[in-house]
């Protein structure tokens, strides 16, 4: 077994009380589990009770529901808030009366990684993907690692664990600069577009702040980047540890050559600086995989797992959750659900479910997520969904954004751009009558894609509870007769 770093102080938060503001939060209650393993005691609240409260309070933890200044304990050492705790949040209010020094999620989880050997994952999209494959295989190769993913992985047992091994694996946001409260040892740029223009300025200032956080690598560490990403060489002047390059199809450090689909799932042979290393089966379709995965297995290599063991866990890794996740089967009709939200995303995923599904017809239920980002990338979603046979967009969802943001673009907008390409799209405001016009119109053969970034994936429960009760149509009758 894995030993903990002899280096590093025993028990670090004895004698400390941390209370912490969105507590059942996946993120949240990760870094919460890891103070208690350290020897810290903790305190916490969030809005509704969850498998994540219950399993703080089983490990000796105080989770109050609801937010209230009684619920920071008398001795309250440090208050950690999650991103979406607002400053008039009463427990922020309270701390700062008290004088009880606050830090952002990302600020904290930042020291946490001085515990331990970081590896950040970073990256417009493909974080929570990749994020999770690292932990899985140094997992599946017996090297125990903490991490903390943004989303919850079955094959993990969920997005968050502290383990007895050497390595932090976290999952490195570029929204409000984040990632750059980390200083990894090992780190991965998956790649570098446009998004949170409600918080950058542009492109250029997007990746000056991936080249800052490049520059906070450990000099005797690893950066591994997207050998095709446009901004790379200004990120990689910024580094001053090691550097490999991964691609499909050319000889950069790991490159997949030899790339055949089985119904969007890839196998594909992996070279690395030139020379055969290992053959890859991946369950996952995409053709986006096969980057995620060499991201992925560069990073495990430096850490210490064996090439086959990385190989097979790869092979074995089923994904996250919201990540092109089966929901199931009702009527005929299939119901897959994705978090993407940003153009880039939308296109690899609707791509990959058709190679995967080979749908009659593909049904999306697209919910924007800001109406900034809606409003930057009109054109844009436009073009990615209209590849869907029928498209259906609900009311945006509102988030960050100001009043002027939620006046200046509506799904309408979104609709009207997407029908203006020839494609089959109408905004339906409610979830409910989304519902309602998707059980009377879907049928045998079809796949229904929930996706965004809010709270569309509820919608997918119901649809199939109502076509599991749907009675066949006519001409089915006949022809089963």
């Amino acid at each position: 077994m894995i030993q903990p770093n002899p280096d590093r102080p025993a028990k670090p938060y004895a004698g400390q009380n941390i209370h912490f503001i969105g507590a059942g939060g996946c993120g949240m209650s990760g870094l919460a589990e890891f103070v208690l393993m350290e020897g810290g005691q903790v305190s916490g609240s969030d809005m509704k009770s969850s498998s994540a409260t219950d399993r703080l309070v089983g490990l000796g933890a105080t989770i109050s529901i609801g937010h209230a200044p009684e619920s920071i304990p008398a001795g309250a050492s440090l208050v950690v808030y999650s991103a979406a705790v607002k400053p008039e949040n009463p427990e922020r209010i309270e701390a700062e009366r008290r004088g009880i020094p606050a830090l952002k999620y990302a600020q904290f989880l930042g020291r946490l990684m001085t515990l331990r050997q970081g590896i950040a994952v970073s990256g417009t999209h493909g974080k929570s993907t990749t994020t999770s494959m690292v932990s899985y295989v140094l997992t599946q190769a017996g090297l125990d690692p903490s991490f903390v993913i943004g989303a919850e992985v079955p094959q993990l047992g969920g997005g968050s664990h502290v383990g007895r091994g050497p390595h932090l694996v976290v999952e490195a946001c570029e929204y409000d600069r984040s990632f750059l409260n980390y200083s990894p040892c090992a780190a991965a740029v998956l790649n570098v577009e446009e998004d949170h223009l409600d918080y950058y300025r542009d492109l250029r200032e997007i990746r000056r702040a991936f080249g800052d956080f490049a520059a906070r690598l450990a000099p005797d560490g690893l950066l591994v980047i997207n050998a095709r990403d446009l901004g790379r060489r200004g990120i990689e002047r910024r580094a001053a540890c090691a550097i490999q390059k991964f691609g499909i199809g050319e000889r950069w450090d790991w490159h997949a050559e030899n790339l055949e689909s089985d119904h969007g799932r890839f196998a594909f042979d992996v070279y690395r600086d030139g020379e055969f290393y290992v053959s890859v089966k991946l369950a996952l379709a995409g053709r986006h995989n096969v980057l995620n995965a060499l991201a992925a297995m560069a990073l495990c290599t430096w850490a210490g797992a064996p090439r086959e063991t990385v190989a097979d866990a790869l092979g074995a890794f089923t994904g996250a959750l919201r990540r092109m996740e089966i929901l199931g089967q009702a009527g005929g009709v299939t119901v897959v659900d994705d978090y993407a939200h940003h153009p880039t995303e939308i296109s690899a995923t609707l791509k990959a479910v058709r190679e995967r599904f080979e749908p009659k017809r593909l049904w999306v239920v697209f919910q924007p997520h800001q109406h900034s980002r809606t409003r930057f990338f009109l054109k844009d979603f436009a073009r990615a969904l209209k590849v869907a046979d029928k498209i259906v967009v609900p009311d945006i969802y509102f988030v960050r954004d100001s009043e002027k943001e939620r006046q200046a673009v509506r799904s309408q907008d979104l609709v009207a751009e997407i029908q203006a390409l020839g494609a089959d799209a109408l905004h339906i405001e409610e979830f409910d009558s989304i519902r309602r016009h998707l059980v009377e119109s879907l049928g045998p053969g079809d796949v229904l894609m929930t996706m965004g970034a809010g709270d569309v994936w509820r919608l997918a429960a119901p649809i199939l509870a109502d076509l599991g009760g749907r009675r066949a149509p006519a001409d089915a009758k006949r022809e089963s007769q």
